[in-house]
């Protein structure tokens, strides 16, 4: 059974940081990409950040590449989220998310569709 774990989240001010945690267990994919996704109120699902389980590919998005970290470490099975400098606009329900890397998955890592499984997500708040 896959199970994603997601913490590391809270309220934090603007300008802050906060380091998210994914503990995956459960699956037994070859070559996979564990990303992670946020969803603030009355906004669609967007990727963050994805990073492959093999060759440490990673990809993140424009709006947070000078400031998120994606990162993983194998012997605990988790991925971790390092955000700094928190914008009001990070304000989001975090999720984490695990899926193939299928040919020509890199070409939109930010593609939910490409994710077959999902954690319960996890609230980041910032405030002003």
């Amino acid at each position: 059974q896959v199970q994603l774990v997601e913490s590391g989240g809270g309220l934090v001010q603007s300008g802050g940081s906060l380091r998210l945690s994914c503990a995956a267990s459960g699956f037994t994919l070859d070559l996979y990409a564990i990303a992670w996704f946020r969803q603030a109120p009355g906004k669609e699902r967007e990727g963050v950040a994805s990073i492959s389980s093999s060759d440490g590919t990673s990809w993140s998005a424009n709006s947070v590449r000078d400031r998120f970290t994606i990162s993983r470490d194998d012997a605990k099975n988790t991925v971790y989220l390092e955000m700094t400098n928190l914008k009001l606009e990070d304000t989001a329900v975090y999720y984490c998310a695990v899926g193939p890397i299928r040919p020509g998955f890199w070409a939109r890592p930010d593609d939910s569709a490409g994710y077959d499984y999902w954690g319960q997500g996890t609230q980041v708040t910032v405030s002003s």
